[in-house]
């Protein structure tokens, strides 16, 4: 015990209580010792090091390079410690970790062999009582859990384990003086990355070992050694750049993202780049190669079939090569292993596989293990059986916020947490790299740091404001949840029954745990949380409440990410240009956009328009025989845009309904303005119906188009009732239906969503008159009588300046009498459902959208 536990209780009062002593818990005593607040942290094990106390199993190792996984606080200690090698071993990065303490005399503060029990917030005190497995109770009034992401164990769950009369260890457990398996036949439970690094060590003392897989994993050869040379200049050459540059990172390491896909690429481009990764044994540079690999399934069966053959040609027996070839989940959506020789492990004459898919464990047994086919005979079982990640560790303390909710229960669904920070409901509970934030996804390094410093500089900030409390809004709380989950559903990750999901734990939530955005995007959002004044955050002083409730991402990842690249790209706007240029430019981006899915052909023809010849563009679908004809009209304001300036969504639509799609272009403004292309449109589809057999059409009609066009075909459809040509139904994708009107959408959304307020004013003055601008024509939503209007799809998108009044379009119809489904596509911009092949959150809004399609044409 140290000091800290024999004081007496006149010092059992203190600011902040730290759970483990970790990298994350030690870093956390340092800064908070800047901040001049008391400490304590409590440690369940005998020394710092958290992960790399307990887990000293052969051959544990980092996964992440040496010079990566090491603190960057302190640049004395960053330019005087040296690695041995390029992937350090467990004793080495526990040396490392007695090495930090020592320099910044920690253990005074540590109370080690101390668990803590639990934990229980009075809300009229403002304080954490804390009662500890030694007796006492601390009282807090910030609770931190340093506890660490892979820091308890899952619980074995075979029948009879506790029969076996043999010695039983767990990596995660592992006894600190060693254990010599010389001799021995030895039992190794589980393929994870514990597994896949002790095996070829076990495997080099044992007389025998047999080693149980349940589900095989994907790993790559370590090709561990000195730190590269190159890799070390870098670093020298400008160590602070260095740092900030993992800070700004996906994965907490620099790299250059990669701007290629895998399916872009020749085979021989692509094997070369797989190759070349491999050979550096970088399991981040490996998965991120190309930049495909994690968000299609093409793209990543190419890499997992890349490993797969390696696999096969090093493992002799065939047999076994194909029981080591993961399968039944995407690369990367577990995550991937770097070993030291594990595949030619199962070369050695005293190795060998049990494929436990086929050959499932019945129970232990008091000699050993016993399959559905064979009792296996041991001397010792190694469990390798994973850990209860993320929130294990948390959940094991009775912590018990507000009104007497215990944690448990407040996650009973899954956890959900604020930025993985905090949880609505127990105030100045602090987590640490907590589920909800990127952790596991990233270098922990990296993550833990940009924790501890936003933890600390918040407790800061209540101090000198005055205040006492902080916890997150539970509106806050629900749109971060909300914003993990789009992102995720971007990824492949949700596929695998992995611990990211909580599936190696019987009866967890599937939900999934780590934010994979990456620790820059995440940085940025914690600093622009505080920027905006705690942002989804209540703080509470003496006589003082300040909540400012919100949300903080609210448009869709792959949305965000295509403004922001835009945004660093300069893409300038349309409305800083002329007409002629702004058609130019637009053509040119055309040609750099992704085509959209195969149809089985197309044809460009002309109609007669109201005031002339009308170009056209049919794509057909691969279905035969006469198709019901979707009249389409494109988008650009009435003012650029072509037959094919909406092609990759017309081959979707042609796909989806398996009908034919005609895309008709019209007079646009400033050369013909109003009504030219509404005259046009009309015109159009009155022509389109009278020869819908030669141009394969069966008499059905649907109108459709987007923004301007979706305009065009909301007017066409109210101008066609009565007419007799069978109009089907109406698709309008974010329409244009009362340029007029004050609605707060266009403020809401002036600005940064390709679609301003400025750019629509341009587009309107190209085209139509003020004094015209409340005709039904170009504002159908002043039309009146709305009924009789044939059934319609509207889609409108959260962040779209046309928001609004779409909404108002998709009532009115309702109102008199139109079947009418409205679509509302939550973080997505007037542009988004455009972008085919290009945002993925798209694809399911489309989908959507088509199957109410077919109804109308079935």
């Amino acid at each position: 015990m140290t000091s800290a536990q024999t004081a007496d209780a006149a010092d059992a009062t203190v600011d902040v209580v730290v759970v483990g002593a970790g990298f994350a818990g030690m870093y956390l005593l340092h800064r908070l010792r800047g901040l001049g607040v008391t400490t304590r942290v409590l440690e369940s094990g005998g020394d710092v090091g958290g992960t790399w106390y307990w887990n000293r199993y052969p051959g544990a190792r980092c996964d992440i390079p040496s010079v990566d996984y090491s603190y960057s606080f302190d640049p004395e200690l960053d330019e005087t410690w040296e690695w041995s090698e390029k992937y350090a071993a467990q004793p080495e990065i526990l040396r490392y970790a007695n090495h930090v303490a020592d320099r910044l005399d920690l253990r005074r503060d540590i109370d080690f062999e101390t668990r803590v029990v639990s934990a229980r917030w009075d809300d009229a005190a403002r304080r954490w009582s804390i009662a500890t497995s030694s007796g006492e109770v601390i009282l807090a009034r910030h609770f931190v859990m340093a506890t660490g992401c892979l820091s308890v164990p899952k619980e074995i769950d075979i029948d009879g384990v506790d029969r076996f009369g043999g010695e039983v260890y767990l990596t995660g457990r592992w006894p600190h003086d060693g254990v010599d398996f010389s001799g021995k036949r030895v039992a190794v439970v589980g393929t994870g990355s514990s597994a896949i690094q002790s095996i070829p060590v076990i495997a080099e003392q044992a007389a025998e070992l047999v080693v149980l897989q349940r589900t095989p994993n994907f790993s790559m050869p370590a090709n561990n050694g000195p730190i590269p040379a190159a890799k070390l200049d870098a670093i020298r050459a400008d160590r602070r750049a260095y740092r900030e540059a993992a800070r700004l990172s996906q994965g907490g390491v620099p790299s250059q993202p990669p701007m290629a896909s895998a399916l872009s690429v020749s085979e021989a481009e692509r094997t070369a780049a797989y190759e070349q990764a491999w050979n550096e044994g970088g399991m981040l540079e490996f998965l991120g190669s190309f930049n495909d690999h994690m968000s299609k399934p093409e793209a990543n069966e190419l890499l997992a079939e890349f490993v797969r053959a390696k696999i096969r040609t090093t493992v002799d027996d065939p047999e076994t090569a194909e029981a080591l070839c993961p399968t039944t989940y995407p690369i990367g959506t577990k995550r991937m292993c770097v070993d030291t020789g594990y595949y030619a492990t199962y070369n050695r004459p005293n190795v060998r596989l049990v494929d436990l898919r086929s050959r499932p464990i019945t129970s232990i047994t008091e000699t050993g293990i016993e399959l559905a086919d064979e009792h296996l005979d041991v001397d010792a079982i190694v469990f390798a059986t994973g850990f209860d990640a993320m929130t294990g560790a948390v959940v094991a303390v009775d912590i018990e916020g507000r009104d007497g909710t215990t944690l448990v229960d407040a996650w009973a669904g899954g956890p959900s947490t604020y930025l993985g920070l905090m949880v609505a409901g127990f105030p100045n509970l602090f987590l640490v790299t907590g589920p909800g934030s990127p952790s596991v996804l990233t270098n922990m390094m990296v993550s833990i740091e940009q924790h501890v410093d936003w933890i600390t500089e918040c407790i800061g900030d209540l101090r000198r404001d005055g205040l006492e409390t902080i916890e997150p809004t539970p509106t806050a709380v629900e749109g971060w949840v909300r914003h993990v989950n789009d992102y995720a559903a971007l990824t492949l990750m949700p596929q695998a029954n992995s611990w990211y999901m909580g599936a190696n734990v019987p009866g967890k939530p599937r939900v999934f745990l780590p934010y994979p955005g990456g620790v820059g995007r995440y940085r940025a959002t914690c600093d622009e949380v505080v920027g905006r004044g705690y942002l989804g955050f209540v703080r509470r002083g003496p006589g003082t409440t300040i909540e400012n409730d919100g949300v903080v991402r609210r448009v869709a990842p792959d949305v965000q990410i295509l403004l922001d690249t835009m945004a660093a790209l300069g893409v300038p706007t349309l409305d800083t240009m002329t007409p002629a240029e702004a058609r130019a430019f637009s053509d040119a981006g055309a040609a750099y956009r992704a085509p959209g899915p195969e149809v089985a052909s197309t044809l460009d023809g002309t109609l007669p328009g109201a005031d002339g010849e009308l170009a056209y563009r049919r794509y057909a679908p691969a279905a035969t025989g006469p198709r019901p004809i979707i009249v389409w009209f494109h988008g650009g304001g009435w003012v650029i845009g072509g037959t094919s300036s909406d092609e990759p969504f017309c081959r979707a639509l042609c796909t989806a309904t398996d009908a034919i799609v005609i895309s008709v272009d019209y007079r646009h403004g400033p050369d013909h303005r109003f009504p030219s292309a509404h005259d046009d449109a009309l015109a159009a589809t009155r022509w389109i119906a009278d020869h819908t057999a030669e141009l394969g059409g069966d008499g059905r009609i649907v109108v459709a188009g987007w923004s301007a066009g979706a305009n065009l075909a909301a007017t066409v459809a109210l101008q066609l009732r009565g007419s007799g040509i069978d109009v089907r139904g109406q698709l309008l994708l974010t329409p244009a239906t009362d340029p007029a009107g004050d609605w707060a959408s266009m403020s809401e959304n002036a600005e940064g969503f390709v679609l301003t307020r400025s750019l629509m004013q341009w587009f309107l003055g190209h085209y139509v008159d003020q004094s015209a601008m409340t005709d039904p024509r170009i504002a159908p939503l002043r039309s009146g009588d709305l009924g009789g209007a044939p059934p319609a799809v509207v889609v409108t998108c959260e962040f779209d300046p046309l928001r609004d009044e779409g909404d108002a379009y998709a009532e009115a119809l309702r109102a008199d009498g139109v079947a009418t489904v409205h679509v509302q596509c939550r973080g997505h911009i007037h542009t988004s459902l455009l972008a085919v092949d290009v945002l993925p959150s798209g694809a399911p809004l489309r989908a959507e959208i088509f199957s109410h399609m077919r109804e109308w044409i079935a």
